[in-house]
């Protein structure tokens, strides 16, 4: 498979497990090019223009010629400049490694990955919250992840693996909305009754097996095991953590649980106030769960082989 070929899939990957309609998506898209069409010419040389066709700000090649032909890959959670080290001190090595493949976003896709925060809007909508009440708390928290992030020095991984002649992407939104889709399709079907129920059936996951060997499996945070669970909300999707108000409105949709990656103190306040059960899943866990999926998809997609060599906490299992 090329790079390019691999890009390309995975953006398909991402649409198709969406929480989103195609049709939405398309529309943001459409929205995006006659915004551009509207550009003066002296900042068009500054529009992204990927976004054009890619929905997913996170989700690019950040290094390296597209038409490289992949074969393995170096993959892992976070790649930085450690592991495109890495990935130079193997092929010294005698490892053979065409590309390196990081979950977490890097260089351009790090500095606008704000962007498809958009999406927990669709969500919360879906979920019955009014779809005004959405946008206005998502646009505050927005802006407060794009402030986050403008002084990370954000291009250093990419530009390490320039030096080095080593392709780089990244494949956040994809990877996150195909776990998204995997667990609330499984909690749809086993229909959990008691919050202990949720945690047994995520660690019938190997990817969650492994994580509990790592002291990283999931957990209650908020509630009891022997409580019911009511409605589960799957939250691994969007970004990054939305706005904490946002538990009031769930509470209110009947939400009674929440399963995540992770949760910081001040949004487990308010799951608390909100009478929410939170269970965190584990980070490291879901994100694998997550690229895993896609692997093994972009193998049926790309009717070739590609290795994957794990790294960087990525707990790699292939259910091809």
């Amino acid at each position: 498979m090329k790079l390019k070929q691999i890009y390309e899939d995975i953006i398909q990957i991402g649409i198709k497990n969406d929480p989103r309609k195609p049709e939405d998506i398309q529309r943001d898209i459409d929205s995006l090019q006659k915004e551009y069409k509207g550009i003066k010419e002296k900042d068009r040389p500054y529009f992204d223009t990927e976004r054009l066709k890619n929905p997913y700000a996170d989700t690019r090649i950040l290094c390296g010629d597209p038409k490289t032909e992949v074969k393995t890959v170096l993959s892992g959670i976070d790649m930085e400049i450690g592991e495109v080290l890495l990935a130079e001190k193997l092929r010294e090595k005698g490892r053979h490694i065409d590309a390196i493949v990081s979950h977490h976003p890097e260089g351009t896709a790090m500095a606008a990955f704000y962007r498809v925060m958009k999406v927990q809007a669709d969500i919360f909508n879906q979920l019955g919250v009014s779809v005004t009440v959405a946008e206005a708390l998502l646009e505050e928290r927005m802006k407060e992840v794009a402030q986050k992030i403008m002084p990370i020095n954000h291009n250093r991984a990419i530009m390490a693996a320039q030096l080095l002649d080593i392709p780089f992407m990244c494949c956040h939104t994809p990877a996150d909305n195909s776990v998204n889709k995997f667990l609330q399709g499984l909690f749809e079907e086993k229909k959990p009754y008691l919050v202990e129920d949720i945690i047994d059936i995520l660690m019938e996951i190997p990817e969650y097996q492994q994580g509990a060997k790592l002291n990283a499996g999931p957990k209650v945070l908020v509630g009891k095991e022997k409580g019911r669970c009511g409605k589960i909300h799957t939250d691994m999707t969007g970004g990054t953590s939305g706005p904490k108000a946002i538990y009031k409105k769930l509470a209110q949709e009947g939400i009674g649980t929440v399963v995540g990656m992770h949760m910081n103190e001040d949004h487990k306040k308010e799951a608390e106030e909100s009478h929410i059960n939170v269970v965190i899943a584990g980070h490291m866990a879901s994100d694998s769960l997550g690229m895993n999926l896609v692997f093994d998809k972009l193998r049926e997609l790309g009717k070739g082989p590609l290795e994957v060599i794990p790294c960087s906490g990525l707990i790699y299992h292939s259910r091809a």
